[in-house]
């Protein structure tokens, strides 16, 4: 059957392999674009998924945190002039501070007034695109971190055993640290968890073939695609990444060595990541 050029693009950009590789895995799959990514898997030529699209547009992420709620939100533009505008930056802090007043998530009419109002002053297109709150009990922490001048976006929470822990300056700091952690690495989940079990189930499966591939004996393919598994965690799951500020060490065990130091547990339990123009 015929390949597209564009069916060979689209799976090149969303698995990171060869062209020639991708056209043959289309070919195999018969045009089937699912089945053609996991055989891309099944023979090592994928790269790891990322979470994140592509960006598509200019913008800028805003954060508000309160004391019991904290709100994320991006807003888009036509132009990164615009989105350096002081006018824009007053809108986005417009725009956080009344989702927080909000006893909704949903984008309201006075957000969308307030918006049009802007581009009434700017003369382009501007849109609110989209919004997160994020609860704050008392024996938890929330910290935000905007990277590049807008691009991204972070909240992450931090739970603490003893809730008096949570003043203190390590605690903070690991607050900050986490969330410049998870800009520079974007982790697709919190822990392994989290993860959906036919998502674990068809990983386990794809390497099994790969190590079937390389002619590894039945009685080593267990441990093999046990520490594939463990590796593939380590990428997208945040609790299992090498730390930003010590790779020798994951977050887990950094977050364990603070809580032994403090004599208070400290657990990350949730994150938000946001990057201007990512398709959602």
């Amino acid at each position: 059957m015929e390949i597209k050029a564009a069916q060979v693009k689209t799976l090149r950009q969303k698995t990171g392999a060869g062209m020639v590789d991708c056209k043959n895995a289309l070919v195999k799959a018969e045009g089937d674009s699912v089945k053609a990514e996991r055989i891309l898997k099944e023979l090592g030529l994928a790269a790891a998924a990322k979470r994140s699209g592509r960006a598509t547009n200019q913008g800028s992420v805003f954060t508000l945190i309160e004391p019991k709620e904290a709100v994320i939100l991006e807003v888009g533009c036509e132009t990164d002039f615009v989105a350096n505008n002081k006018d824009f930056d007053i809108l986005g802090n417009n725009l956080t501070q009344m989702a927080l007043k909000s006893d909704t998530e949903e984008i309201t009419d006075a957000m969308k007034e307030k918006v049009t109002e802007t581009i009434s002053i700017i003369k382009e297109n501007i849109s609110l695109k989209r919004l997160k709150k994020m609860t704050i009990a008392d024996d938890e922490l929330v910290v935000n971190y905007i990277h590049g001048g807008g691009s991204i976006g972070i909240l992450v929470k931090l739970k603490s055993e003893k809730k008096e822990a949570l003043e203190d300056e390590k605690v903070k700091t690991m607050g900050f640290d986490c969330a410049l952690h998870l800009a520079a690495f974007n982790p697709e989940h919190l822990s392994r968890d989290v993860i959906p079990a036919d998502y674990v189930k068809e990983q386990e499966e794809i390497f099994t073939v790969q190590a079937k591939n390389l002619g590894r004996p039945e009685k080593v393919l267990e441990g093999i695609v046990k520490g594939k598994m463990n590796k593939h965690f380590s990428e997208i799951c945040f609790l299992d990444q090498p730390f930003v500020k010590d790779d020798k060490q994951s977050v887990t065990k950094v977050l364990e060595a603070l809580s032994k130091d403090i004599g208070s547990k400290i657990t990350v339990t949730e994150f938000i990541y946001y990057r201007v123009g990512e398709e959602f």
